[in-house]
């Protein structure tokens, strides 16, 4: 017994002075590997569904208990998956996101699209409370697009967001000193106001990623020219509206989503509906958007992070809508 308790003593010493750096795994994390799980039904044949929810992005979040994968990540990693199993014939992408950067975006929107090339798996989206802006641009290579009747979409456009503390450091006295190789170097500094040129530069940035985001919705939708400059402002719909401008093919809820995605795939009704998590999860269901996530990231006992909109404020090109407090 007394050797026991020397064995724990002296590896809780170890750990403290820092000779060992522990690794505790509680939880289920980005580490464990994806498995299959049954929603519903129980003939052959299979829909995959696809949680897309957040702000898109290829950056990982890291928290005190293990690790979430980005958004790119956790999608196309579930896409590679089902490119193994002949029995996945649709996919379902549950949307619920304002959109992020223009390259997550862009790589979704890339990657769903080599997905259906590769496999001819029917791919149907199902947007929920809100698929704006990149959440709409990824939903385009879809075979059918569906709204739930409450759902916010639209938002087609580009956001530069440029964070400036150059009148606080006046206020307090302080000052940035910078060398640069070239007057426009430095552009989109914080520390101080943009030039004319600068401010002429990064707008025509801006309107060449707009430019590409409408291509692409005149591509997938086949829009007419007065449809298409409406959209252009940026402004946001709700799904009625959008149905009728031909942003989406029709109104319904998660359910009629599903049988739409069977019926395409030429699945019957009670084909399995069929999600990839990393850990199982009772009574689950379709509204479960926890494979995005391991179990261990929703328990803190300190919340070391900023908050998600302070942290997030970052000079970068965005498919996004950020409506206040968002």
């Amino acid at each position: 017994m007394r050797t026991y308790f020397f064995i724990i003593f002296t590896v809780m010493l170890l750990v403290v002075s820092g000779c060992i750096s522990p690794q505790f795994k509680l939880f289920s994390d980005s580490t464990d590997p994806l498995e299959e799980f049954t929603l519903e039904g129980e003939k052959k044949g299979k829909v995959l569904l696809v949680s897309v929810k957040g702000v898109i992005s290829d950056a990982a979040e890291k928290g005190m208990f293990g690790s979430s994968p980005s958004v790119v990540q956790a999608v196309v990693s579930q896409l590679r998956k089902a490119e193994e199993d002949d029995e996945i014939r649709a996919v379902l992408l549950k949307i619920d996101s304002p959109g992020g950067t223009v390259t997550a975006s862009d790589i979704l929107y890339h990657e769903i699209a080599a997905f259906k090339k590769r496999t001819g798996v029917k791919v149907v989206v199902a947007m929920m409370s809100l698929a704006a802006s990149g959440g709409y641009y990824i939903s385009l290579p879809a075979d059918f697009i569906m709204a739930h009747p409450t759902t916010v979409t639209g938002s087609v456009g580009v956001i530069f967001m440029q964070p400036k503390v150059s009148g606080l450091m006046d206020k307090i006295g302080l000052r940035v000193e910078v060398s640069k190789s070239g007057k426009n170097k430095d552009m989109a500094s914080p520390f101080r106001q943009a030039t004319e040129e600068e401010q002429e530069i990064l707008q025509g940035l801006v309107d060449q990623l707009a430019e590409k985001f409408i291509k692409l919705v005149a591509k997938h939708r086949n829009l007419d020219r007065k449809t298409l400059t409406d959209i252009s402002s940026g402004r946001i719909y709700l799904a009625g509206e959008a149905e009728q401008m031909g942003l989406i093919d029709q109104v319904g809820y998660l359910s009629d989503a599903i049988l739409k995605a069977k019926s395409l795939a030429g699945l019957s009704e009670d084909a399995k509906v069929v999600v990839y998590r990393r850990t199982e999860y009772p009574e689950d269901n379709l509204y479960n958007t926890s494979a995005m996530k391991s179990r261990g990231n929703s328990f803190s006992l300190i919340n070391m992070r900023f908050p998600r909109d302070i942290n997030s404020l970052h000079t970068g090109f965005c498919y996004l809508w950020r409506p206040a407090g968002n």
